[in-house]
């Protein structure tokens, strides 16, 4: 993107920067980090609680610890990271937001030209005739008709004294800045959105599969009634009350089949396929492992390491720069015009003739006297512009801590969770068991069975969908941290001050 061409004119148009004086207006400082020690009010414990199934796991809290350019990869899930290296390729928001970046800079090289002179070279051929009829005999002797040849070059220069060209050029710098880490983003959130998707896939599955356990369970037991309707040893209304509790499980599936595909069209259109053209790959909770090891980034890198921040850092100081741009509005502006030609009657004789030459050097200043105030408000509005982006800065700031925050306390409670989840689905299991048991036994009616059954279905899902959540939080965990763009061999350059903006 900024190659030797692009580097060498902006080296030439900072020394022509540099002799042309001081800029106005603010030079940009980046704000500091707050002055947090941590993101909870309390500290973090050394690792969460385990459990004893799949997506259970005891998961580490490390302090700084850094965080790889493709973190997906810690899931080992090779059909994850293929369907992400396929929404890179194929998803049309990352040459979108390419196509923005590039013309950032396309409009920082295009602002670049001001400090250079601009040179317009015109030739005018004119066919002219006299009015012969009006002007005096000696002079209309000649033939009225003649043509005229006009060949010449232009030159006119602003040199910047005050500094307003290069706050110009600031601002577009910091706007393809922010243009760079809105690419970041973007990269992050279609990363982070097929991770989900594909969590949310997984948790589907495992829904679905509980309550065809659970279908499959309230069928046995209906089976049983049936032989206890046939020996008379229940009643009627018994077994329908049963067959009325397994219809409502079989109305379970298709609204989560449902869901299911919608879930596999979301994928499909992440990967930058149409609905037609669905993956081969497909996710199950068993089929991801848990990062044992959970970044916790200092907060003072934090602020680095969001692309969201570094986004409103890079609005903030395209604020900045066009106060400068306000200031420099006000103050005396410079012309340098240098006009030099050649004229002549037959266009052979326009370089060769004596005495068709001509040339003219001009300079000239001006300055705003009375502008009915425009000048001043532009400047109070660009200091307003300020205001606001920096309490908009502050903001983002607060909110991405938020971020980490809920991210930590989600990674916490969703293992608590999950324990209680496991022990849950365990005793209500071993109480269904019973309870089958006694029921073949006819020691117990049908609304002890129907008890347990609606136990075991409530834990077995609430156990699904406590194993998806740790999956799905840990990868909230690493994008609210910035998932790691800083590692990755392909991200975009550092940014580029060419022009120097401090005197």
């Amino acid at each position: 993107m900024h190659g030797r061409k692009a580097v060498s004119r902006g080296l030439l148009a900072a020394g022509i920067a540099a002799l042309t004086g001081c800029a106005v207006g603010p030079d940009f400082e980046q704000p500091a980090a707050p002055e947090v020690a941590g993101y909870t009010p309390e500290p973090l414990p050394q690792q969460t609680a385990s459990a004893g199934v799949s997506g259970g796991e005891a998961q580490r809290f490390v302090n700084d610890l850094d965080i790889p350019g493709q973190w997906w990869t810690l899931f080992h899930s090779e059909a994850l990271n293929t369907l992400i290296e396929q929404a890179l390729q194929n998803n049309p928001t990352l040459p979108a937001a390419e196509a923005a970046l590039r013309q950032a800079w396309e409009n920082v090289y295009a602002a670049e030209g001001a400090f250079f002179p601009t040179a317009v070279a015109s030739f005018s051929p004119t066919r002219n005739k006299t009015a012969t009829g009006v002007t005096f005999t000696a002079g209309s002797s000649g033939k009225p008709w003649f043509t005229l040849h006009t060949a010449q070059v232009v030159v006119t220069y602003a040199p910047d004294v005050f500094g307003g060209t290069r706050r110009e050029v600031e601002s577009l710098m910091a706007t393809a800045e922010f243009q760079r880490f809105q690419l970041e983003a973007a990269y992050l959130t279609l990363t982070s959105n097929v991770v989900a998707a594909a969590v949310q896939e997984a948790s589907l599955r495992g829904q679905i599969a509980a309550n065809e356990e659970i279908i499959k369970v309230e069928t046995q037991a209906l089976d049983i009634l049936h032989k206890q309707l046939e020996l008379g040893q229940v009643a009627g209304g018994d077994v329908a009350a049963v067959e009325a509790t397994l219809a409502q499980a079989q109305a379970t599936l298709p609204p989560l089949q449902k869901q299911l595909a919608a879930q596999r069209d979301l994928l499909t259109a992440l990967i930058g396929r149409f609905p037609s053209q669905e993956p081969a790959e497909k996710f199950e909770l068993g089929s991801l492992q848990l990062p044992k090891d959970l970044p916790v980034s200092l907060p003072s890198k934090l602020v680095e390491q969001r692309p969201d921040i570094q986004s409103a850092q890079a609005q903030l100081h395209a604020a900045s720069a066009s106060i400068g741009v306000a200031v420099a509005a006000t103050l005396p502006q410079f012309t340098l015009t240098a006009n030099g030609g050649t004229v002549a009657n037959q266009i052979n004789q326009l370089f060769i003739t004596p005495g068709t030459a001509f040339w003219t050097l001009a300079g000239n200043v001006a300055q705003t006297v009375f502008d009915a105030g425009t000048l001043l408000h532009k400047k109070r509005a660009a200091d307003a512009a300020f205001d606001e982006t920096a309490a908009m800065y502050r903001n983002t700031v607060i909110t991405a801590f938020q971020n980490v925050a809920d991210a930590l306390h989600a990674v916490q409670s969703d293992a608590d969770t999950l324990k209680a989840a496991v022990a849950a689905e365990r005793a209500a299991f071993k109480s269904l068991e019973i309870a089958r048991h006694q029921l073949q036994l006819g020691a117990i009616s049908y609304l002890g069975l129907l008890t347990a059954e609606n136990t075991y279905q409530t834990a077995l899902l609430v156990l699904v969908q406590g194993q998806a959540a740790r999956y799905a939080d840990t990868a909230a965990l690493f994008q609210a941290l910035g998932g790691g763009w800083w590692n990755r061999a392909d991200a975009p350059p550092a940014k580029r001050w060419d022009v120097q903006f401090i005197p």
